[in-house]
């Protein structure tokens, strides 16, 4: 393989979370797809597991979203168990966000459909012509996923 510039890790990047969505099973009265606020919950998620304690405004500015999406996104994670927020005990105005320490119903939902939904949307994602792959291309993401991903219980 040559060397990955910039753009196609970008590109690689944006197909990968293309695949991730497709992988996620349909939340509780969803409505049969996933729009951009179920992407930005999961940005935000990731942010907040990687920057505990963080408040709405660092992940906005870290994540690049809006600060009303932060705060949607935040309210969605608090609803489903996935953070918790208390007041800065520095400053009582700010909230600090943080993991929650049990994984919610929602994770556990996600990791019980696991893996059978990831090789799913990658057989869907390489086609019939190179179906072969599929277990080079799962096992190339299980070693991104032990050296990049960020693990938490969410």
């Amino acid at each position: 393989m040559g060397r990955v510039d910039g753009i196609e890790l970008f590109l690689l990047g944006r197909a990968l979370m293309k695949l991730g969505e497709e992988a996620l099973p349909e939340p509780p009265g969803g409505s049969g797809q996933y729009a951009g606020g179920t992407r930005s919950v999961v940005i935000v998620a990731g942010d907040v597991a990687a920057h505990p304690d963080t408040t709405v405004g660092e992940t906005a500015q870290r994540t690049g979203l809006p600060q009303s999406q932060v705060s949607g996104a935040v309210a969605r994670l608090r609803e489903a168990g996935s953070v918790v927020t208390a007041p800065d005990p520095a400053d009582r105005r700010r909230t600090l966000v943080r993991q929650a320490p049990g994984a919610s119903a929602r994770v556990a939902a996600v990791r019980a459909a696991g893996a059978s939904k990831v090789e799913e949307a990658l057989a869907r994602a390489l086609g019939e012509e190179d179906a072969g792959s599929l277990a080079e291309v799962r096992d190339a993401l299980e070693v991104l996923a032990r050296h990049l991903a960020v693990r938490g219980p969410h």
